[in-house]
């Protein structure tokens, strides 16, 4: 390009209101036009610290750099990073792998000191310059807006593949960069989908990755690929721990059976160590030698041990090992590895954090609370129905009460501020509950007919569910019938035959859904009661005022016990469920009881699944 000099001296022209910085960019009739040497930062990234070698790969950019610049050029920075090219700009530069590295290019920071140099007035450049775009970011996104920003600034971004021209051309550069930024991304997703591809079939096929669960051990398998196998790779699958295995069937026992809290089942297994070996983590340093609440909690939500393999709870490599929601799990179609739980326990186990979040285990006071000077009988077990809180334990005149009063902004319609209701009178109707229902001699005769009637009703409020359905769908499949007629009929409106298409395929992903709502509804038909596991729980007079409070609650966590209050009605409505998982506990509970009373004790054997359905009784309003 042709450089005219004007005819009239351009000191006593107008600035106008261009920023300063702006008359070193290049582009049409600019140029780069800086006195002196052209000063340069140079910028580098290596994507990971552990497959990747640094110490090579950083001088290896820096000398290809140093090879397309001019001969006026001058390195005088150094800013590079060792992290995934594709996080967001935000989440750039703050990691410190660089320091596990002996690296032999001087380092003045990462891509973010980068930018806040450059939007300094004295930074020490002129221009920046990479190896390649992708080495910038792997996000066309990302890479263009770091590169927006240096430009904002005044400073050119260079790389050493592309045409370095000074003299403000930069066509052929610009499209040259952004053909390489659209294949670099291209190739990135290509090789994430295809590798997703790869470990979902390892997952079907039963292969674990990473260190094997509690309670397995990793039973190596040759690779199937014969060089692979040649260099000693080698895939894994999961077999028991003899050691560690039944540990994790006697923390589900303890979870599911007792209902004990992680920090409970924790206290429990650190009572005999050499019984209950704690896990070990992957870097031997950060073990306590102890179990912990969290490692409880982790072996309890690991799906591995129903015998199904899945794959990608945890973000290892976005998200710093965060939990995955569970629809982004990847599991097994069958069960590939002996299991140490049963499916129905591992979901029972689930339920159980469902019910007692945000409640502490044992009947002592809360410890954690200064004031704290009493317990409270019924404390997590008594609900409101009216706004599905639990109550909580008020001591007030020499009476215990139990208060509902939700927070501002999270009380229903029509709802009291609050309202208190007496322990005593909760516990007499309690106490009358299981005496009749659970230790009576006519429990059974009882409860038959309330039995049935209560299974009539569950059965048909399930079918009246699944009519329900049914009847959307057809009205869907009606609705798209007559889209696709008028659809035959039109002619030459496109915009309103686009219309139409779109609210078809809004109406076919509906009725998808509701198809598979309807699948689930007729697979999972109410559980038929089994008022037989009755007679595998002792018979007797129980006093629950002359239980010890510790063994109450043992027997009310052993039972299911809930009880929800409806303050409108004044009935306090109590359930109980008995299950094949948990008859042993229970009779076990149900005959402590007994002793306590002085009663001979009975025994006991598994049998399926009894809920006892809801008994409403009217305690007395409190003065």
């Amino acid at each position: 390009m042709a450089v005219h000099t004007a005819p009239i001296p351009l000191e006593v022209l107008a600035t106008g209101t261009r920023d300063e910085r702006r008359g070193r960019l290049t582009g049409p009739g600019g140029g780069f036009r800086a006195p002196g040497p052209l000063r340069v930062a140079f910028a580098g990234r290596t994507s990971t610290e552990d497959q990747q070698d640094p110490t090579l790969s950083i001088p290896r950019q820096l000398d290809n750099c140093r090879t397309a610049l001019p001969d006026q050029a001058v390195i005088v920075a150094h800013f590079y990073d060792i992290e995934s090219g594709r996080k967001r700009l935000e989440d750039r530069g703050h990691g410190r792998g660089h320091e596990r590295f002996d690296i032999p290019v001087p380092r003045e920071g990462g891509v973010q000191d980068l930018l806040e140099e450059a939007e300094r007035p004295d930074r020490r450049f002129d221009v920046v310059i990479c190896e390649s775009i992708e080495r910038i970011a792997r996000r066309t996104y990302v890479g263009t807006l770091i590169e927006n920003r240096l430009e904002e600034a005044g400073v050119p971004l260079l790389a050493s593949d592309e045409p370095i021209n000074l003299n403000g051309k930069r066509a052929t550069q610009v499209l040259t960069r952004r053909v390489k930024q659209g294949v670099a991304e291209w190739y990135v997703l290509e090789l994430l989908e295809k590798s997703w591809g790869g470990f979902e079939a390892h997952t079907t096929q039963g292969f674990n990755v990473g260190k094997p669960p509690y309670g397995y051990k990793a039973l190596r398998i040759p690779h199937p690929v014969p060089a692979r196998r040649a260099e000693g790779a080698a895939k894994h699958k999961l077999t028991p721990d003899p050691l560690h295995g039944p540990v994790v069937t006697q923390i589900f026992a303890l979870r599911v059976e007792e209902r004990l809290g992680y920090k409970a089942i924790a206290d429990r297994l650190n009572q005999d160590l050499d019984r209950y070996p704690p896990p070990s983590p992957v870097d031997p340093a950060r073990a306590v030698g102890r179990w912990t609440a969290s490692s409880v909690r982790e072996v309890l939500t690991n799906p591995k041990h129903t015998g199904y393999m899945v794959w990608n709870r945890r973000a290892t490599k976005s998200g710093g090992g965060k939990q995955n929601p569970p629809q982004a799990w990847v599991w097994s179609e069958v069960p590939t590895h002996e299991p140490l739980v049963t499916k129905e326990t591992f979901i029972e186990a689930q339920k159980v954090a469902m019910t007692r979040k945000g409640s502490r285990n044992g009947s002592k006071a809360n410890t954690a609370h200064p004031d704290s000077k009493r317990t409270y009988h019924l404390r997590s077990f008594l609900t409101c129905t009216w706004c599905d809180h639990r109550l909580r334990g008020r001591y007030r005149h020499e009476t215990v009460y139990y208060v509902c009063d939700p927070a501002k902004g999270y009380i229903p319609e029509g709802h009291p501020k609050s309202y208190w209701i007496r322990e005593d009178h909760l516990m007499d109707g309690l106490s009358d509950f299981f005496a009749v229902n659970v230790f009576g001699q006519h429990r059974q005769a009882h409860l038959g007919t309330m039995l049935t009637e209560a299974e009539d009703l569950a059965l048909q409020e399930h079918q009246d569910r699944i009519d329900a359905v049914r009847r959307v769908i057809e009205d869907i499949e009606s609705r798209r019938r007559r889209l696709v007629q008028n659809l035959e009929l039109m002619d030459g409106d496109t915009d309103l035959v686009n219309d139409i298409r779109t609210r078809s395929a809004e109406l076919s992903n509906d009725r998808n859904t509701r198809i598979t709502q309807l699948e689930q509804l007729e697979q999972a038909m109410p559980a038929r009661p089994s008022p037989e596991l009755l007679d595998l729980l002792p018979a007797g007079p129980v006093h629950l005022d002359t239980i010890p409070e510790a063994l109450q609650r043992k027997l009310f966590e052993a039972f299911r016990l809930q009880i929800r209050y409806d303050w409108r009605t004044n009935v306090a409505d109590c359930r109980i469920t008995l299950t094949a998982s948990t008859i042993q506990a229970q009779e076990r509970a149900a005959q402590e009881a007994l002793t306590a009373t002085q009663t001979p004790p009975g025994d006991g054997t598994p049998a399926p699944m009894l809920v006892v359905p809801p008994t409403g009784f009217e305690p007395a309003l409190p003065p």
